[in-house]
């Protein structure tokens, strides 16, 4: 599960999109655990879903971007053979992107985005999707 901003201990309507969907999948796949990842948003995370029934949860706390998000669960359990991500539909292809790049293997699994901020986080990925692709771009230049 990618974290997304919380205010004041609060799950937003986007990533409320994205918790209602996992824990769909985590109760329709007997799923072995479900990991929360990002700074300031894991607790809040595990909180809604525990709330939606879903028992088995790792907290990530520390991760502050996608790529961060993606190699801090994987660093939590390095045997997983395939992962399963939980984002937003908008959020997909840069998901895809870093995942590729640091050799995790995953299938993306997207919640709708929300109306009231769908055209802002679709033109905010207009952005950071090529900031994304640069960033992967410089580290294999540079590493």
């Amino acid at each position: 599960m990618l974290g997304s901003r919380v205010v004041n201990g609060h799950v937003n309507a986007l990533l409320a999109s994205r918790l209602d969907r996992a824990a769909e999948l985590a109760g329709a796949s007997g799923a072995v655990a479900v990991v929360v990842s990002g700074r300031g948003e894991a607790a809040a995370m595990a909180d809604y879903l525990r709330d939606l029934g879903v028992e088995t949860i790792i907290e990530e706390p520390h991760a502050t971007s996608t790529n961060e998000n993606l190699e801090n669960a994987h660093a939590l359990l390095p045997d997983t053979r395939r992962w399963t991500v939980v984002t937003s539909d908008f959020h997909a292809w840069r998901t895809y992107l870093w995942a590729w790049h640091l050799g995790i293997p995953i299938t993306v699994v997207t919640a709708p985005t929300p109306l009231s901020v769908r055209t802002q986080m679709f033109l905010r990925e207009c952005l950071a999707l090529p900031h994304s692709a640069l960033r992967v771009l410089w580290r294999k230049i540079v590493g």
